[in-house]
C-alpha cells in the first residue's frame, strides 16, 4: 500500500506543479477566495467523496473520503488564501491579480493536498477508517477560517489532524518537526487616547495625548522585562503611532496599534492583564480618556508529543531519495490558525523545506520576492502520505 501510494505521487509530480502555478497566477486574499474555492470544488467533481462547501465563516471546503473498512478518522488540512502583496518574484507564472500574491506558499499546500487526496480516493477501499480533507480559507486574516470550521462541528469525529507548512529555511528534501509548543500565539490591540488639544505656546491649557501615548509605549515594554518569566517568550510591538499633526499644535488624540506574541496561554493572559492595567494608569496619571481594544487572534500552536513522535517514526529510516533529512525545528514566533484545530484535536503541524536551488539566502514567507523549489510539492505529499500509512499500519 505504502509503495503503491508513493509511486502514484511520483507519477503526478508534474500535475502538482501545474496546479500550484495556476493557483499562483490567480491568487485571492482572505475571505474573497471565491474562484479558488470553485477550482478546488471542481477538482473533486465526479469523485467518490462527500463534499461540503462554504464551511465556517467563508469558502472552506471539507472533503470526506470513507474507507472500505471501519476505523478511526483523521484530517489533513491545507490553506488556500493569498496575501495583499505586489509580487516582485521573477517567475513566468507571476500573479495576474496586481497587488495580490501567494507569498506564503498556500498555493503549494493546496496543490500537494489535491493530488494526495485524489490518490487516497483511488485507494480508499483499502483504508480502514475515514480521511477528511480540509481546504481552508482565510488563514492570513483574523479571525481566520480554522476557528469557525472547528466551531461548526464538522470535525467532532476526528481522532487526529495533520498539516504542513513550507519554509525556505531548508532545501527541498528537509522535513522539520517540533513537539509541544511550536508556533507563537498572537494578539492585537488598538489604543485611542483622548486628551485636549491646544496651542504649543500654551501647554497648560491643553492635555497632550502624544505625551500620554509616549509614556504608554515606554511602560508597556516593562510587561515583558518585569512581568514575564525570563524563561518564557513574550514580545510587544507598537507598529503604529498615529499622532501626526502640526508642529505648533498640541494633539488632542492619538491612536496606537500593537502586536503581541507569546508561547503559552498563561503568558498571553499575563500580558493582556498588564496592558489593561497600564492603560488605567495612563488615564489616572495624565487625565486622559482611553479606549482599548484587545483581541487574542490565534492561540499558541501545540503539537501533541505522542502524535509528533509517531510522525517522526513514520518519516525516519524510510530510505526515500526525495526525503533527505528529518530534523527537529526551533520554536517560531510566527502564528498559525492551525493552532485552533490542535486545541481540540491531537495532531501535528510540521514543516517542509522549499529553499530555491542555487541561492545562499532565500526570501522568507510574506516577502514580495518569495519563491520556492517546486520539488517541495512531492516532498510534502510523500511526507503526509508516509504519516497516513504509519497511522493505519500500512507496509
Amino acid at each position: 500500500m505504502r509503495k503503491h501510494l508513493m509511486s502514484m505521487l511520483e507519477a503526478r509530480k508534474d500535475e502538482m506543479v501545474e496546479i500550484r502555478r495556476y493557483l499562483h497566477e490567480n491568487p485571492e486574499v482572505s475571505f474573497k477566495e471565491e474562484k479558488t474555492a470553485q477550482y478546488i470544488a471542481d477538482f473533486y467533481k465526479g469523485k467518490e467523496v462527500d463534499t461540503l462547501r462554504n464551511v465556517g465563516n467563508g469558502y472552506g471546503i471539507i472533503v470526506t473520503i470513507k474507507g472500505g473498512k471501519p476505523g478511526k478518522t483523521i484530517a489533513l488540512r491545507a490553506d488556500f488564501d493569498a496575501l495583499p502583496i505586489l509580487e516582485e518574484a521573477d517567475v513566468p507564472f507571476k500573479s495576474k491579480n496586481e497587488g495580490v500574491m501567494h507569498a506564503c506558499g498556500h498555493d503549494a499546500h493546496t496543490a500537494y493536498l489535491l493530488v494526495l487526496a485524489d490518490c487516497l480516493i483511488q485507494l480508499k477501499d483499502s483504508l480502514a477508517g475515514t480521511i477528511k480533507i480540509i481546504h481552508q480559507h482565510a488563514e492570513e486574516a483574523p479571525p481566520g477560517g480554522a476557528k469557525s470550521i472547528v466551531e461548526c462541528g464538522v470535525l467532532d469525529d476526528v481522532d487526529n489532524i495533520y498539516g504542513i507548512h513550507i519554509f525556505p529555511t531548508h532545501p527541498a528534501g528537509f522535513v522539520g518537526y517540533r513537539s509541544g509548543y511550536s508556533l507563537a500565539g498572537r494578539s492585537f490591540f488598538k489604543l485611542i487616547i483622548q486628551g485636549k488639544g491646544g496651542h504649543g505656546s500654551s501647554p497648560h491649557l491643553a492635555n497632550d495625548a502624544i505625551v500620554a501615548g509616549s509614556h504608554f509605549i515606554t511602560a508597556v515594554q516593562t510587561v515583558i522585562s518585569r512581568r514575564i518569566n525570563p524563561f518564557e517568550v513574550g514580545v510587544i510591538t507598537i507598529g503604529s503611532f498615529d499622532g501626526k499633526g502640526t508642529f505648533n499644535v498640541i494633539k488632542d488624540s492619538v491612536e496606537l496599534e500593537g502586536d503581541v506574541r507569546y508561547m503559552t496561554v498563561e503568558t498571553q493572559e499575563i500580558i493582556e492583564k498588564e496592558v489593561h492595567r497600564i492603560v488605567k494608569g495612563i488615564e489616572e496619571e495624565f487625565g486622559v480618556q482611553c479606549k482599548l481594544t484587545y483581541t487574542a487572534d490565534y492561540p499558541p500552536l501545540y503539537n501533541d508529543p505522542e502524535v509528533t513522535e509517531k510522525v517522526v517514526a513514520s518519516l525516519k529510516n524510510i530510505n526515500d531519495p526525495d526525503i533527505k533529512e528529518v530534523g527537529e525545528y526551533p520554536m517560531l514566533s510566527g502564528s498559525e490558525d492551525f493552532a485552533y484545530y490542535l486545541e481540540k484535536i491531537p495532531g501535528c503541524f510540521f514543516y517542509i523545506g522549499c529553499k530555491p536551488k542555487g541561492i545562499e539566502t532565500a526570501y522568507f514567507n510574506h516577502h514580495p520576492k518569495f519563491d520556492i523549489d517546486e520539488d517541495c510539492l512531492l516532498v510534502a505529499a510523500k511526507s503526509v502520505g508516509y504519516v497516513i500509512c504509519g497511522y493505519y499500519g500500512f507496509d
